[in-house]
């Protein structure tokens, strides 16, 4: 698609420009020869005139071919660069698309497979129950993934700042913490939090941080204990969220916000790797940043920065 698009423009491109050319040369030709006065000039004046006005034709014929060689050759060059962003964000939905249809066929397979099982004879009441139960545990993880599809695709910061309001950050962090898929194992993350408000929707930082934190409690071993710290820097806040984990090779690190993206030792693991794509993309949203770093004694850091603001206004 992208080759016949290249070609039709690089074509279209060099036929304009080589009739503006054309155009031009003709009228610089005609307009040279218009105001030479032949009536008043001497025969050796007009003898000399008409072989300038020849060398002329044939300087403008020269350039109008070599223009003809070298043009459609520029245009190439620059439609290319036209459109290697239209492909490469055309490249990216195709992948995102087959990426997101892997993802719902799974949990619709296991949907259709439970109830195909339970219709496929007749059950006892526990085993109806238990079928229902996995077809609805796979709905809600549709319903999730469904959620996080359309929260990446919606994209645009304008739309996801549509209810931003001022919020209470260490209220934020506290949710965030408790709302996590691992609240569970609360005594397994420590927390260490200031005063801080910022302007943003309080949801998407919940949804933000809490995917961090569920990040740094799956990959870390069962005894070692999650930080999640608070620090206030200049006018921005700081969460930092540290855990004992694996941590990643650099390689993985480019990788990591990257949508549906799972590393090697988090492929045994449940998720999709949608949660750090997410947390970019909030991030984003509310100006701030978030990047990975390592731990001087092992595992990963998530350093989230967002802009801070005095009583919950908006700088």
């Amino acid at each position: 698609m992208f080759r016949q698009a290249t070609i039709r423009l690089t074509l279209l491109f060099t036929a304009v420009l080589l009739v503006v050319f054309g155009v031009v040369a003709v009228g610089v030709y005609l307009f040279v020869v218009a105001s030479f006065d032949y009536d008043n000039a001497a025969s050796d004046a007009v003898d000399a005139a008409e072989q300038s006005f020849a060398d002329l034709r044939d300087g403008l014929l020269l350039g109008y071919l070599a223009a003809a060689i070298v043009l459609p050759v520029i245009c190439l060059v620059m439609v290319r660069l036209v459109l290697r962003p239209v492909r490469r964000g055309f490249e990216a939905q195709e992948r995102f698309v087959d990426d997101a249809s892997h993802e719902f066929r799974t949990p619709l397979s296991i949907v259709q497979g439970e109830l195909e099982l339970a219709i496929s004879r007749p059950r006892t009441e526990d085993e109806y129950v238990q079928a229902i139960t996995t077809a609805l545990d796979e709905v809600d993880q549709l319903n999730s993934l469904t959620a996080d599809l359309l929260l990446l695709t919606r994209g645009s910061t304008i739309e996801l700042s549509g209810t931003f309001r001022p919020v209470d950050l260490r209220a934020v962090v506290e949710r965030a913490v408790g709302s996590s898929s691992h609240s569970g194992d609360g005594s397994r993350v420590t927390l260490s939090t200031i005063d801080s408000a910022a302007f943003g929707s309080e949801t998407l930082l919940v949804r933000a941080i809490a995917n961090v934190v569920d990040n740094a409690v799956k990959f870390s071993p069962g005894e070692s204990v999650v930080l999640v710290t608070m620090q206030a820097q200049s006018d921005r806040t700081r969460v930092i969220v540290s855990d004992s984990g694996p941590g990643l090779t650099a390689e993985e690190q480019a990788h990591v916000f990257d949508r549906f993206w799972r590393g090697e030792t988090s492929r045994t693991l449940p998720g999709r790797g949608l949660g750090l794509a997410l947390v970019k993309q909030i991030m984003q949203a509310h100006r701030g940043t978030v990047v990975l770093r390592d731990n001087p004694g092992g595992g990963t850091r998530v350093v989230i920065e967002l802009p801070s603001t005095e009583n919950g206004a908006r700088k």
